[in-house]
């Protein structure tokens, strides 16, 4: 295998319902900054039907060129389909670095194609890096249950590949009427071959808890010492109209639903404000909450991993401070209410 063959880093566009994914947007960005180390184009690969209108999203927000599979057999996401379409643009165009969002679909195709490839995958990625002169990319997540980073190469084979989690990567401010150069292709395969069939597509009707989506997240943990302990954080999220986090430690004793779980395992999240109460700071969690526009600990003990990743830290009960903490913001918005 000759690397000097490979070229370029690739993004795999997720789209649904005519919109592209925020996580494919957020990797754009991750990967703009690989290729301009590299000094490489950014291109996207977009599969579906009627996505071609998608390419100008995918300009706007980074990349040079985009590889559009449009055909009916695309409607609905099939593994065989799009894996099909993916190793043959692969094979034709030959990137160093293909990246796919850590969601249901990206880790479905992603770990699908490595295997055909075959190539290396690193999955649920949380930091990106690529050495400028060897290509060679530096997919950093964390380890043994979550007390390592771990940096994971793929040094004999090529494309490199990672999946990356939603809401780690910034998405870079979009360049309205950027344009760039439109691939189109097709793929030598036909409805009759393929031997998974789409009968029917069912909406799930049950709302699902979305913390990833909040302004404000009340993150407990451990420390709080008991399911009875925890309410103190529905209490204060209550108040402040934010959603319900926990660490692992916390949904694992079943105080709360694997839902509300902030961290590797669990959720990323991103809000305006993000309160740590009773959680250590294990970098499992860390990696889940640390792109958090403020973050705000409460922990007894001083020495606690998450004062270190925190903008805010009071070393204290929370039993003693978070019921103050209430109080206070009861007020406040109340006379907020009353000035309006």
């Amino acid at each position: 295998m000759d690397f000097n063959d490979y070229k370029g880093v690739w993004v795999f566009i997720e789209q649904k319902d005519g919109e592209v994914a925020s996580v494919s947007l957020e990797l754009l960005g991750a990967g703009r900054k690989l290729a301009d180390k590299r000094g490489v184009e950014l291109a996207g690969i977009l599969i579906g039907e009627h996505v071609k209108p998608l390419t100008k999203t995918v300009f706007e927000y980074g990349a040079d060129t985009v590889y559009v599979y449009e055909q009916p057999l695309f409607k609905h996401y099939r593994t065989e389909t799009y894996m099909k379409a993916l190793l043959e643009c692969s094979d034709k165009y030959k990137p160093e670095i293909i990246l796919y969002g850590a969601t249901s679909t990206g880790k479905d195709l992603a770990s699908a194609v490595a295997t055909d490839l075959p190539t290396g995958l690193t999955a649920d990625t949380t930091e990106l890096d690529v050495e400028e002169e060897t290509g060679l990319l530096l997919a950093s997540r964390p380890a043994f249950g979550g007390n390592i980073m771990a940096t994971i190469l793929c040094k004999k084979y090529r494309p490199q590949m990672a999946t990356v989690r939603a809401n780690v990567m910034k998405a870079l401010p979009p360049e309205v009427g950027r344009i760039g150069k439109v691939v189109e292709e097709t793929v030598s395969l036909k409805e009759e071959d393929i031997r998974t069939k789409v009968l029917e597509i069912v909406k799930e009707t049950v709302k699902k808890v979305r913390i990833d989506e909040a302004d404000i997240v009340v993150a407990g943990g451990k420390g709080l010492g008991s399911y009875e302990g925890f309410q103190l954080i529905h209490h204060l999220a209550e108040t402040l109209g934010g959603a319900v986090g926990a660490s692992r430690d916390v949904v694992e004793a079943g105080w709360i639903d694997h839902p509300h779980q902030v961290g590797q395992t669990g959720v990323t999240v991103t809000p305006k404000i993000y309160f740590a109460i009773g959680i250590s700071g294990a970098i499992q969690h860390i990696v889940g909450m640390k792109n958090s526009g403020l973050i705000i600990a409460i922990n007894k003990d001083k020495e606690a991993p998450i004062f270190q990743n925190c903008h805010y830290g009071i070393v204290g009960d929370a039993f003693e401070i978070v019921p103050v903490l209430i109080e206070q913001f009861k007020h406040a918005l109340s006379s907020n209410k009353v000035m309006k």
